[in-house]
């Protein structure tokens, strides 16, 4: 199961590399393990590690009217988290009630630890509906929801056997990454305002990358925790998995850049990976032409019949981990289905049971 932005190749570096000469960055880097830096008034970020390639996580605390917090986000299940989240705890959340926890959406490094901190700190989760349920199924591991579904998948798209048997030995798994998520939350839902601090904090759903992830903007404030949606140098991973083999969640992810074009140029974008960036229309801009390149690329390549294996390697031109070729054959997929709902392509299934994608020209 996909846990934040997908590895970085080579055409994503040189789209955000142009990207960088429009964006601003007001912080130069980001606050040390167990430190906070307060962005704007009432907004402090806070960052934890993770053990991947994309090795953090930035994390958010909003001061409430009365001193209180709400926090935005809760880190991977690990030890160093913990023990980080417990520095928090002595520093600036020090005998401060926390009001509560919002989850952007169910990746583990996102609502990873809310098990945890709603019992620690006696607090509710705050999510949308689509993010909360699909944290449950994932980590009940139900059909659809199973490493071998995955692994399924990756077998009808091309992916060899070597590299099957490594990733299904991977020790990391959506269960080991979070712990049992909370049986009850409040709902978040498109439109909405949470009041946090004296200001409204307007709900943007997204989808794409996840069913109902929903990022928030505070017009008052001029600041957008973007979650995993709009990020400063990568762009996030858009996949399809095993319980929707047909979705086209290129055509969402798109689609849901456009709800964020109606903020103002200079709002501050709080990302969940690199720093803390202005200049959202820039970047919403390199992300629709980075991936109108993408696609360029794999329709090129399938002028001969192509399976989303063959793809990867000209997506992601590097050597990838394990873990990161869970991202890219996802990726690889989506990109297929794509060009193939909007019949770019026509699709085949081999003697070998593998699907193929070729050019419809």
């Amino acid at each position: 199961m996909a846990t934040t932005a997908g590895p970085a190749d080579m055409n994503q570096q040189a789209v955000a590399t142009a990207s960088q000469q429009a964006l601003r960055f007001p912080f130069s880097h980001p606050p040390e393990a167990g430190q906070t830096l307060e962005v704007v008034p009432g907004v402090f970020w806070l960052r934890m590690p993770l053990p991947f390639a994309l090795d953090h996580i930035n994390l958010w605390a909003l001061r409430e009217d009365d001193g209180s917090f709400s926090l935005v986000d809760c880190g991977l299940n690990t030890e160093t988290t913990r023990a980080l989240w417990e520095q928090h705890f002595d520093g600036l959340l020090r005998g401060m009630r926390v009001a509560r926890i919002i989850v952007t959406h169910f990746h583990p490094d996102h609502v990873g630890l809310a098990g945890w901190l709603t019992q620690r700190l006696d607090a509710p989760m705050w999510m949308t509906e689509g993010e909360f349920l699909m944290a449950h199924v994932s980590y009940g591991e139900l059909p659809g929801h199973r490493r071998e579904d995955q692994l399924a998948l990756y077998r009808l798209h091309g992916l060899d056997r070597a590299r099957e048997e490594a990733i299904r030995n991977r020790p990391h798994s959506y269960r080991r990454g979070i712990v049992e998520p909370p049986a009850t939350f409040s709902r978040l839902m498109a439109g909405e305002s949470v009041r946090i601090g004296g200001r409204d904090w307007e709900v943007i759903i997204g989808h794409g990358h996840a069913p109902e992830h929903a990022a928030l903007y505070c017009a008052q404030a001029g600041v957008m925790i973007s979650g995993d949606m709009l990020l400063p140098k990568i762009s996030t991973n858009v996949s399809v998995w095993p319980e929707q083999p047909e979705a086209d969640p290129v055509a969402l992810f798109l689609a849901s850049l456009e709800r964020f074009t109606p903020l103002p140029e200079d709002t501050l974008v709080l990302p969940s990976h690199g720093l803390p960036f202005r200049g959202a229309h820039a970047r919403i801009a390199a992300l629709n032409a980075h991936h109108a390149d993408r696609l360029a690329e794999v329709l090129e390549a399938c002028a001969a019949p192509s399976s989303a294996a063959d793809i990867v390697p000209v997506l992601f031109r590097r050597t990838l981990d394990d873990h990161q070729m869970s991202f890219a054959m996802g990726e690889a997929i989506a990109h297929l289905n794509h060009l193939y709902r909007q019949e770019r392509l026509v699709r085949t299934q081999g003697d070998d049971g593998v699907l193929r994608f070729v050019r419809t020209d």
